[in-house]
């Protein structure tokens, strides 16, 4: 089975192309992803390349920017093409079939898509609280 179910912010804005001559739109972007800390307690992150086809890359043109929190759903690709330099370059990439937003950005957003959600979420409350033990984000608080 090749599923993959990931969390994390956008690195940057995704970049959407269109093909010749599907006019399909092509979306990538990559993630951020923290892994858990290793023995001596050092923190590190890896940075997914993920790209999506069709509706659900329109709807990601559309709605996500640099520094949302997403989940995605889909499945691992790899591949491989000749650089201009004669190497052969390895490539493995997420194939989202569903992208969700998982906060609240300042633009209007849908909950989801990918799978056919397309409802829209309740209104933000007027004051971000976070639950005890926690402490509310700004986007400043965002290191990208």
């Amino acid at each position: 089975m090749n599923s993959v179910s990931l969390i994390g912010r956008l690195t940057r804005d995704p970049d959407v192309r269109y093909g010749n001559e599907s006019q399909t739109a092509v979306a990538r972007f990559s993630i951020a992803i923290d892994r858990m800390p290793g023995r001596n307690g050092e923190k590190q992150t890896d940075f997914p390349n993920i790209v999506c086809f069709g509706k659900t890359a329109e709807l990601v043109e559309k709605y996500m920017t640099k520094g949302r929190l997403v989940g995605i759903t889909g499945r691992l690709q790899t591949g491989s093409y000749t650089n201009k330099d004669g190497q052969k370059v390895f490539t493995t990439d997420v194939v989202a079939d569903r992208v969700e937003f998982l906060d609240r950005g300042d633009r209007q957003e849908s909950s989801g898509f990918g799978g056919g959600n397309y409802a829209q979420p309740a209104p933000a409350p007027a004051q971000s609280s976070a639950p005890e033990g926690f402490t509310a984000l700004t986007d400043d608080d965002i290191p990208f």
